[in-house]
């Protein structure tokens, strides 16, 4: 019951921490308020200080009536369903005030005039396109091993295998084991995820170096260096992460050929690579920001006196879906969180969007049958 019930706190309260400080430039452009495009130096205009207060009082106040009776609850029931439930809600309550606080920068912002007197620009880096930032074959390497190593044991093990091999599956009542007749598919299930996500990331990342580039128009120069070395950082560690996770399905592959079915081994094998993850995601949000916001590069290069355009209406949804029918790119930086989106207003977005969720749908399919 104790487990049952830290479990479901411990859960809720990560997602309390993420969903109050969502708001904080630490996870969003610090122009871009809650999705709105401000002038830099109205960033930290009274209005934008206001709604980021409200807020997180009132997340502050969600995360308590949510957490303590979820996990209460949880613990009761033996189940990690509250705290599903406990966070549905919660990421309810959150968009709710996050359009509430976006629509209110947008009043301040047309009642003050924020941007009549400022000098709107755009800037664009040539040599994006002439000279892009290389693809990092040589960070392929790792996830590529590990596909290699789980290949080639799965191999070894697969004549020796039993008829029938049990597979864990994630419920509500937490988890169990399910068995199938053993086959190539099944055996090698863990296998297949591990390359249909090299595949993946490897066209992500070679996506996102392609991807156009939102600089700073204040220093042109230093914000398309830095750019260059956002890209760089960014496509290593997605790629690393990719081998971090192969390194996780390897471990639930041993498990499954093993048919070990220990707790303290299953959390092991994911564990690991998960902090792992996790500790490259911190470094991703701390120490490069969103864009390579804190990278820095000293060119003491002057200020244009400029500022970004104005483009919210471009941006629905309080300023997470982006869709422009006259921008040919297909992926833009993210207003609301760190990374890129795709522009909904592009056909060859919706194609591509169409197709992963093909694939998404194909996949549930061929587990329901299996």
């Amino acid at each position: 019951m104790l487990v049952d019930a830290a479990l479901n706190f411990g859960i809720l309260a990560v997602l309390s921490a993420v969903l109050y400080t969502a708001p904080s430039p630490l996870l969003n452009p610090s122009a871009v308020p809650f999705g709105v495009r401000v002038p830099p130096d109205k960033a930290r205009a009274a209005a934008v200080e206001e709604q980021r207060s409200r807020y997180r009082g009132a997340m502050l106040v969600a995360a308590a009536v949510v957490t303590v009776p979820a996990s209460a609850l949880g613990a009761a029931l033996g189940t990690p369903a509250a705290a599903v439930a406990g966070s549905l809600l919660l990421c309810a309550l959150a968009a709710a005030l996050w359009v509430r606080a976006h629509r209110a920068i947008v009043r301040a912002k047309a009642e003050g005039g924020w941007y009549q007197q400022a000098r709107q620009g755009a800037v664009v880096d040539t040599s994006l396109r002439t000279d892009p930032v290389r693809f990092p074959w040589g960070w392929t390497v790792p996830a590529l091993v590990v596909i290699a190593v789980s290949v080639v044991a799965g191999v070894v093990v697969y004549p020796g295998l039993p008829d029938r091999i049990a597979l864990p599956e994630r419920s509500l009542g937490g988890t169990v084991y399910r068995t199938y007749p053993t086959s190539v598919w099944t055996a090698f299930g863990f296998v297949l995820g591990q390359v249909l996500l090299t595949l993946t990331m490897a066209a992500t990342v070679a996506g996102l170096l392609r991807a156009r580039a939102d600089l700073d128009v204040a220093r042109p120069v230093a914000g398309a260096a830095r750019y260059r070395r956002y890209l760089t950082v960014t496509a290593r560690s997605m790629l690393g992460i990719t081998a971090l996770v192969n390194l996780m399905l390897l471990g639930l592959s041993a498990l499954m050929w093993s048919d070990t079915r220990s707790t303290a081994m299953t959390l092991a094998a994911t564990g690991v690579p998960l902090v792992g993850v996790l500790a490259v995601t911190a470094w991703l949000v701390l120490r490069v920001g969103p864009a390579g916001s804190r990278l820095r590069e000293d060119t003491g290069e002057e200020s244009t006196g400029l500022v970004p355009r104005d483009d919210d209406r471009f941006w629905r949804g309080a300023g997470t879906v982006y869709v422009n029918a006259d921008d040919p790119a297909v992926l833009v930086p993210k207003r609301v969180g760190i990374g890129w989106t795709v522009n909904f207003g592009n056909p060859r977005s919706l194609v591509a969007v169409a197709l992963v969720l093909a694939v998404a749908v194909g996949a549930t399919v061929v587990q329901a049958v299996r």
